[in-house]
């Protein structure tokens, strides 16, 4: 009974320090198929097999109960510690190429996620990539506003050149 509430805890911890959580379907992976897994979203997450009704039980101690019925089946959770994004990507491109993998849902940034809405965060660009994307439109915005506030000056400047040459002409 002890040894349960020891892993309720530890999972209820790393739901906590998670920035986020991905519950997929192992059943038919090998045991190199999981290492590998593993190995491709170590950077980023920590993946681990659990049993559903601890599961459930840390998740409820969290405020979260609306993975029940998620939480049935062979189930590991990736405890996200790095780019949510970047994991889901994995999973998805893993899942592709092992069909024994299923992603059935998640939490992120304090909502649940259904299996579909885990692969429309796949698909989106990584944080450093919008980051990147954003700093971009904003430099070439800086670069267009400036344009614009100098546009006014050179004009003044060439009409005052052109009254001075109309003078010194005249």
């Amino acid at each position: 009974m002890a040894n349960k509430e020891a892993t309720i805890a530890e999972i209820s911890e790393a739901i906590r320090t998670s920035s986020g959580v991905l519950l997929t379907e192992y059943r038919g992976l090998t045991v190199a198929q999981l290492k590998e897994l593993r190995g491709n979203i170590r950077a980023n997450a920590s993946y681990a097999v659990v049993k559903n009704t601890l599961a459930k039980r840390a998740f409820n101690a969290e405020g979260i109960s609306s993975f029940d019925a998620e939480l049935v089946g062979p189930t590991a959770i990736a405890f996200v510690h790095g780019d949510t994004v970047t994991v889901a990507k994995s999973l998805r491109d893993f899942a592709k190429a092992n069909q024994h993998l299923i992603i059935k849902g998640g939490f992120f940034d304090g909502a649940p996620l259904t299996a579909a809405e885990v692969t429309k965060l796949a698909d989106l660009e990584t944080r450093e990539v919008l980051l990147s994307k954003f700093a971009g439109a904003v430099k070439s915005s800086l670069f267009g506003a400036a344009y614009m506030f100098n546009a006014p000056l050179a004009q003044a400047v060439r009409a005052v050149d052109a009254l001075r040459q109309k003078q010194e002409n005249a």
